[in-house]
């Protein structure tokens, strides 16, 4: 039997009884003994492998809370915008992406990452702008949320969307003297990309190694499929014949497009095999913040009057977001959420709601209520039921008020925070919600203090998967800017950690093999070079991720 042991640094346990130890013997990718050195090393065997960590710092992998694998390894073969300034910055960048690439004229292209925040013209960029940049190619153009985005002429064409489409539920297609702009949001964006043909199946594998090399090279050793819809079954099909996947990868069916999911992954239901198991379902109920669709009970703050100015060329506001008393929009009705959720339980499947709008959150748990009192007198009741028992996660949790905290520890509702969000968009917080609404944006001190299980993510590929900036964003709540958002709702390094190790180990009903350096446990570890607890807390982002172990293997190394 392989044993390795682990000693000469600093490791942390996440335990609170007992959070460092000063050494850790694992045998066959499970962790055997951890404590003083003179007790560890008496246990170890004449041939185990001794692993000198040099006076760095081991602490168990990262669990990955949040994010959209099978998007990661797509964001790989795109035209990646995120640098992208203006309108003639994305017209450059995809111009050369076509030469660069040899593209037929014919094949589609995909390119992501732009943030109308962000562009000089402070707006999205509409189909005339993408056919400078694309007049032989149709095109597809993702914002950076992955809420909303832009078709060209040709792509509108070949996907039949003229001034008569329909918009769907929860979604809109923009339209302008009666014919489409190529912009749309949620629903409608979401289905229409949905019809774009994908990259085909040997570039996918070898962007999925990709994938999971930049999720290993940020020290996770357990990732998430976010939404695995039908037409992803085929890929991962393949991808489990490869044998590939190394990090341990849970995926969550659209709850809208299950049944190819569930019926050729059955023996993966809440069981790994070749690394990946089916967790459960995921449902959207609202946008993004800084999209200005998350659903809100309050009224987004209009647009300033010099923003308007800076509006260019194709730059036209959203006719549906020039209402005074515009809050976002809901993408499914009352009686919808509460068929998810009476799915999931009657089931006994974990449910994912997508809820960044403080209204969407109230929608989510309005229906949790009112299933859970159904089920408790007898009304499709199912074996065995009891509050709680599926574990509701509420993907995002970003404006979640303070006053709803309550309702969410009753209810057992595990949040899911997209902290770093205070970093990257904060500032466009401030602009849509004002100061003091924008300050409680992913209220973790508050849920902290409430005795709330909650965990944090990054959403990839909405940013990287950078654990290091999430923890210094849960810490600090620094924007861009510099300015300080919410300085009461900062929280402990200590915390912070947990809600990447500890805490998602049990978003995932995976407490008794992840998330703590306790003997039987897997041997899922990250390597730091620094101590996240003895550095200060600016220099947090800093440290360096120096190896990633998954059972004992090392998959990656600086």
């Amino acid at each position: 039997m392989a044993q390795t042991l682990y000693y000469n640094g600093t490791i942390l346990t996440m335990e609170d009884r007992r959070p460092q130890v000063e050494a850790v013997l694992t045998e066959d990718g499970r962790i055997l003994d951890t404590g003083t050195w003179d007790k560890v090393k008496e246990r170890a065997g004449d041939k185990t492998r001794r692993l000198d960590l040099q006076g760095r710092v081991m602490l168990p992998g990262f669990i990955d809370a949040h994010s959209h694998f099978t998007a990661c390894a797509s964001h790989t073969m795109e035209v990646d915008l995120g640098g992208a300034c203006s309108f003639e910055d994305i017209i450059t960048c995809i111009r050369q992406y076509i030469a660069d690439k040899k593209i037929p004229e014919g094949k589609w292209v995909m390119a992501s990452g732009y943030d109308h925040n962000r562009l000089k013209e402070h707006s999205h960029p509409r189909r005339k702008v993408l056919d400078q940049a694309s007049p032989q190619n149709p095109l597809i153009l993702k914002h950076q949320s992955g809420h909303m985005g832009v078709f060209n002429t040709m792509a509108l064409n070949l996907l039949g969307v003229t001034g008569q489409t329909q918009a769907p539920q929860g979604g809109v297609i923009e339209m302008e003297g009666g014919l489409p702009t190529g912009y749309m949001e949620e629903n409608a964006f979401l289905g229409f990309q949905g019809r774009v043909p994908m990259p085909s199946a040997e570039d996918f594998l070898t962007a999925y190694g990709r994938a999971q090399e930049l999720y290993a090279s940020y020290g996770i050793t357990t990732v998430q499929e976010g939404l695995m819809a039908g037409r992803l079954v085929p890929l991962y099909q393949m991808l489990l014949k490869s044998g590939l996947l190394k990090l341990d990868l849970i995926s969550y069916m659209d709850i809208r497009d299950s049944d190819a999911a569930r019926n050729t992954f059955e023996s993966h239901i809440k069981n790994y095999k070749g690394h990946m198991k089916i967790g459960g379902y995921k449902m959207f109920l609202d946008g993004s913040p800084q999209g200005r669709t998350a659903w809100m009970r309050t009224p987004y703050l209009p647009e300033t009057p010099d923003k308007q100015e800076k509006r260019q060329g194709d730059a036209s506001p959203r006719t549906h977001e020039t209402k005074e008393d515009y809050c976002g929009y809901n993408t499914l009705e009352d009686s919808q959420v509460k068929e998810n959720i009476l799915k999931a339980e009657l089931e006994d499947m974990q449910l994912l709601a997508h809820c960044n709008g403080d209204m969407a959150a109230e929608q989510y748990m309005d229906q949790l209520e009112t299933v859970y009192r159904e089920l408790e007198s007898g009304h499709s009741r199912k074996p065995g039921f009891y509050r709680g028992d599926i574990r509701p996660v509420m993907i995002h949790a970003q404006l979640l008020g303070l006053d709803q905290l309550e309702r969410v520890k009753k209810l057992g509702v595990i949040p899911s925070f997209f902290l770093a969000h205070v970093y990257h968009w904060g500032d466009i917080h401030m602009r849509n919600f004002g100061l003091e609404r924008a300050g409680r944006i992913s209220p973790a001190a508050s849920a902290l203090k409430e005795g709330i299980c909650f965990t944090l993510h990054q959403d990839s590929p909405v940013i990287m998967p950078d654990m290091m900036e999430t923890l210094w964003c849960a810490v600090n709540r620094r924007t861009r800017e510099g300015k300080v958002l919410g300085p009461e709702e900062r929280i402990p390094v200590w915390d912070a950690l947990k809600a990447v190790t500890v805490n998602g180990a049990y978003q995932y009903f995976e407490e008794n093999e992840k998330g703590t350096v306790t003997p039987g446990k897997k041997a899922d570890f990250v390597v730091l070079e620094q101590n996240p607890l003895e550095t200060g807390a600016d220099e947090i982002r800093n440290i360096r991720v120096l190896a990633t172990i998954k059972e004992d293997r090392l998959l990656w190394k600086a």
